[in-house]
């Protein structure tokens, strides 16, 4: 059996990361990675669908060449290319990972891992190919970063043709002149961004009572309006019935309030959730505790087995490659003798890269005002800022709240281009505990959309310059 400081079930951007930190702090570091380096993040989720967005915007922006003056005719778009192109970043960033391992001296495991119990303190794992065993190895710290999968419910299962997950939506062979996106989360209202700007009639279907649930209900209310602007349409409320797969459509009935819809579309997107990779993994008989198919751990991403630990996806919300990678980092300097801080779940930004984009870090304003602190609470539209009206954006807000007393950052929500960058100056902010003292002295450079962000502190003391 070949042993090693630490094992890392799983090479997606919670374990690889995990991985580098750990080669950094001088630990001996194998990885057990069944698939592809860079995990589902890297090759299926955050950087592929980048680059397709990217590829929409410009089809967008190619079609509204008039705003600026430019003419252009006979538009089109090759969509195998722009596949292609998407494809070809992930395999650039994955051969990135794996050089980076090797350069830090990581030995990776092509296959599967699975526990396999414990020689005194030393967890052992057995690693399996298409079911050959590959090798026996062991550890005293194992970090299982095994991600998790798109979550579906009986009557909305995928087949791969008609009825899609995340994975066949991003290699499409043929784009749908009319689809169904099941579920408003970032991947839902990510795909249906794309798809729209790329010609496709799109209805999106949410059964809670508005979009994007996660976000603060402003900015949700905003996003919808600017989603049904480009010709999204929109039902919230809403449960979908079961799919009649016929003559190379899918019809199904949408009931909502406002009452029932007939719909027949080319495709469907099912983007209702995701469930964790908890099984075969060799669970069973350990301390390990599962709940609705995450892994449970505390701060420092330690389980209830000793020697155990586990990070990213499986480990629960949010679940966001950036948290993956900061927790595989914790837990590893914790393993090392460290004393880490751990992560504040608020800290950490979300983001959304629609057209327009979201981003938003701390309590939304209903959680807020559900803590009993008297707020302060500031918006600036983009509609008054230089550059944002220099771009062509205009439509965009960005919202601040504050406990009144202590001038704490509560949270911060933006809509409109490029929030996407901007959200970590507030990341930053909250990480520092700097209040609305030291955002106000802040000098913001000009012209730049950043600036709305500090109006919006402004905005908050009734000190707003420019509204």
């Amino acid at each position: 059996m070949e042993q090693f400081d630490l094992i890392i079930v799983g090479g997606g951007p919670g374990g690889y990361v995990a991985a580098l930190r750990a080669a950094q702090l001088k630990m001996n570091v194998a990885v057990v990675e069944s698939t592809h380096l860079g995990g589902i993040c890297l090759n299926w989720g955050c950087i592929p669908t980048k680059a397709l967005l990217r590829a929409s915007e410009i089809n967008h922006m190619l079609h509204d060449l008039g705003t600026f003056g430019f003419a252009a005719d006979n538009v089109r778009f090759d969509l195998e290319k722009v596949v292609g192109r998407s494809r070809a970043v992930s395999r650039q960033l994955s051969r990135g990972v794996a050089h980076l391992l090797k350069r830090a001296k990581v030995k990776v495991f092509d296959g599967r891992a699975r526990l396999a119990g414990r020689q005194g303190d030393v967890h052992t794992l057995d690693v399996t190919k298409d079911g050959k065993a590959v090798a026996t190895v062991g550890a005293k710290h194992v970090i299982l970063a095994t991600g998790a999968r798109a979550r579906y419910f009986p009557g909305l299962e995928p087949d791969g043709e008609l009825v899609w997950t995340y994975r066949e939506a991003m290699v499409p062979k043929e784009m749908p002149k009319r689809l169904l996106v099941v579920g408003s989360g970032a991947i839902g209202v990510e795909f249906a961004s794309f798809y729209r700007n790329m010609g496709a009639e799109v209805t999106i279907a949410e059964v809670a009572d508005r979009i994007m649930i996660a976000e603060d209900a402003e900015i949700s209310a905003m996003a919808r309006k600017a989603f049904e602007k480009q010709g999204i349409k929109i039902l919230t409320g809403a449960k979908v019935g079961p799919l009649d797969k016929k003559d190379g459509t899918v019809s199904t009935i949408i009931e909502t309030p406002e009452g029932r819809t007939e719909l027949t579309v080319d495709k469907v997107i099912l983007a209702v959730g995701i469930v964790g990779n908890v099984e075969d993994i060799g669970l069973e008989g350990t301390k390990v505790q599962v709940d609705r198919t995450h892994i449970v751990v505390d701060e420092f991403a330690r389980t209830g087995e000793p020697g155990l630990y586990a990070i990213g996806d499986v480990a629960g919300a949010p679940w966001l490659a950036h948290k993956a990678s900061h927790e595989g980092i914790i837990c590893v300097e914790k393993i090392a003798g460290r004393d880490p801080h751990p992560l504040h779940p608020l800290n950490i930004p979300g983001c959304t890269y629609s057209r327009p984009q979201v981003a938003s870090v701390g309590l939304t304003e209903e959680k807020a005002v559900a803590t009993g602190r008297k707020l302060r609470i500031g918006r600036f539209p983009f509609v008054g800022n230089g550059k944002a009206l220099a771009m062509g954006e205009p439509d965009g807000m960005t919202k601040t709240i504050f406990d009144d007393e202590t001038g704490e950052l509560l949270g911060a929500h933006m809509i409109g281009a490029e929030v996407t960058e901007m959200i970590q100056g507030y990341v930053i902010a909250r990480t520092a505990e700097l209040t609305e003292a030291e955002l106000k002295e802040t000098v913001f450079p000009h012209p730049t959309i950043s600036e709305t962000m500090h109006e919006s502190v402004l905005a908050a003391w009734g000190e707003a310059l420019h509204i």
